[in-house]
């Protein structure tokens, strides 16, 4: 299992369903194993909780970002 793939997944998944989205931040884990179909193991769904997240806060950083670049 390419763990960056199922990063890649559940992130456009997350941030393209506000359902979706608001699961994720109730349960986590929970969702990222109903989007992948597969009951995995606890250290491997947690770093894949721990990737979505971290890629999620980037992008977000990344807007905020392109809109200060937008005031000056």
């Amino acid at each position: 299992m390419d763990i960056k793939e199922k990063i890649d997944e559940v992130v456009k998944k997350v941030q393209g369903d506000p359902a979706i989205a608001k699961n994720f931040e109730k349960e986590p884990v929970k969702t990222v194993e109903g989007i992948i179909g597969v009951d995995l193991p606890d250290d491997v769904v947690n770093n894949v909780v721990d990737g979505v997240k971290a890629k999620i806060n980037v992008d977000k950083a990344g807007g905020i970002v392109d809109k200060i670049k937008g005031i000056f």
